[in-house]
């Protein structure tokens, strides 16, 4: 008798053999070079008051932010910084619902614990571990990858990708890429968020004008996950800025994530600092 896949196995299949598929010699960093000229006229004129853009996508079951910006820093500078599995705790310890984040020495995992906006033990907190895999790294291009078949309230498939170009000696393009898949145990749960506490939060890209030419921002699961990406993205490039300087890193995380506070707000600064303050040094203590 003929058997087939269940539907979710047979998307992670997929998922993970696309992921094994290197780039052809000669192609790296061509698609993200292409994006960059793309994107150029709106990385100088936008709302961000930096060169950055956010896009979206929402499909069956799945969710996908894209992030793309200019750093001020050496190609070499972020290609030493994103290549090392050991920075990454460094970067994914900012947001305020990370917990937790260690480097095993099994050279390849990244293990976090992904929790609520306030302080909460561990055992709280839900634990997600990420393949760290650099897919790409030439003098000209960067591209790494962390997946983890499965994360909170039902989700799974969560990929970070991030791409770097340079452009010039100083500077850098990045692409930020997050996505995760989502079931109906996952649905169920952001329909409860986005009923109660998430009603008023929204995204950044534009869906439309009002009547008096303001912009109204999507909001809904796109709002959520482009709200999570762009975490990420300032993450790294809070982490660009102070490598070696963790109280630098959390100051301007959180003084990054306040130009945007209809967004990213969620606490005040001495709330953030103190909160981060505390689990990094537990980290520290585990072993990060």
């Amino acid at each position: 008798m003929k058997t087939t896949l269940p539907l979710r196995a047979l998307v992670a299949a997929v998922a993970l053999a696309l992921s094994t598929v290197v780039p052809a010699e000669g192609d790296s960093g061509a698609a993200l070079k292409a994006r960059y000229v793309t994107l150029q006229p709106v990385l100088e004129h936008n709302v961000f008051g930096r060169p950055l853009h956010v896009e979206s996508t929402e499909t069956s079951g799945a969710l996908k932010s894209d992030v793309h910006a200019i750093v001020e820093h050496p190609f070499a500078e972020v290609a030493s910084a994103l290549a090392s599995r050991d920075s990454w705790c460094g970067i994914l310890i900012l947001p305020f619902n990370i917990k937790q984040c260690l480097a095993p020495p099994d050279g390849r995992t990244v293990t976090v614990r992904i929790g609520r906006k306030f302080d909460q033990p561990l055992e709280d907190a839900y634990q997600v571990n990420f393949t760290f895999r650099e897919v790409h790294q030439a003098a000209d291009h960067l591209e790494v990858q962390l997946n983890a078949a499965d994360g909170p309230l039902g989700t799974y498939d969560h990929r970070i990708t991030v791409e770097a170009i340079p452009i010039d000696a100083q500077r850098s393009f990045i692409r930020l890429s997050y996505a995760h898949g989502y079931g109906v145990a996952a649905r169920a749960a952001m329909q409860a968020y986005l009923a109660t506490v998430g009603s008023s939060k929204v995204g950044f890209s534009v869906s439309g004008r009002t009547a008096k030419g303001e912009p109204v921002y999507v909001g809904g699961v796109r709002g959520v996950i482009e709200r999570n990406a762009m975490r990420y993205f300032l993450a790294i490039d809070a982490y660009l800025n102070a490598p070696t300087d963790a109280e630098r890193r959390m100051r301007d995380w959180f003084a990054a994530s306040e130009r945007y506070p209809r967004q990213l707000h969620e606490m005040e600064q001495a709330a953030y600092i103190s909160m981060k303050r505390r689990e990094m040094s537990r980290q520290e203590k585990a072993g990060a």
